[in-house]
């Protein structure tokens, strides 16, 4: 359900690539999450870094979101960027396990393939 790759980058150049990575495989960035900083703001610090993205593919939410709204509960796609154990992670939930929790429509299935697929293309171009 999950896929991560591990980056000999640190977290802050992983962040870069994969920002870039997204725009150039036709996705967009809506929003990027310092959760370090955030949990550090609120008073329960976190040692590691971790930096979540919410990405989507405009035309693909769409197709999802015609067939069936509901599913907004799964959008946007989230790619983390964070350390563990000493190393630079980058991963992501399997689309296609998400709509397939969500949904049973083979139509779906294709789309989701099709986000599964670049995502990961976007992974490994970061990494």
């Amino acid at each position: 359900m999950k896929q991560l790759i591990t980056t000999n980058k640190p977290v802050e150049q992983a962040a870069a690539d994969l920002q870039a990575a997204v725009q150039r495989n036709g996705f967009g960035v809506l929003h990027v999450y310092d959760l370090k900083q955030t949990l550090q703001s609120k008073g329960y610090p976190v040692s590691a870094e971790c930096r979540i993205f919410e990405v989507c593919n405009p035309a693909q939410a769409q197709r999802v979101l015609n067939e069936d709204m509901s599913l907004c509960m799964a959008l946007p796609c989230r790619i983390a960027v964070f350390e563990q154990a000493g190393r630079t992670q980058i991963g992501t939930l399997s689309p296609r396990a998400l709509l397939g929790l969500l949904s049973d429509r083979p139509e779906l299935e294709a789309v989701a393939a099709e986000v599964e697929e670049v995502i990961g293309r976007i992974m490994q171009e970061a990494a």
